[in-house]
């Protein structure tokens, strides 16, 4: 499984995910001007990023299963 290079990308984008939503997280607690800055342009990188995990994981799927 972590030989498999798919996997390792899936894996890793949601990583990306999930730090981008940790850094959002964590802005939006501390407030401030940095929040107030970038408060919308990182839950943009993060819808982004979710949406290219998604299909990462829907590639993965497809690919592994046999459903081809």
């Amino acid at each position: 499984m972590f030989h498999d290079p798919l996997f390792i990308l899936v894996v890793v984008a949601v990583l990306i995910v999930l730090a981008i939503l940790m850094l959002g997280i964590g802005s939006f607690g501390a407030g401030g001007k940095f929040h107030a800055r970038n408060a919308n342009r990182l839950m943009r990188y993060r819808i982004a990023a979710q949406a290219v995990a998604i299909l990462l994981i829907l590639i993965y799927v497809y690919f592994r299963r046999g459903f081809h």
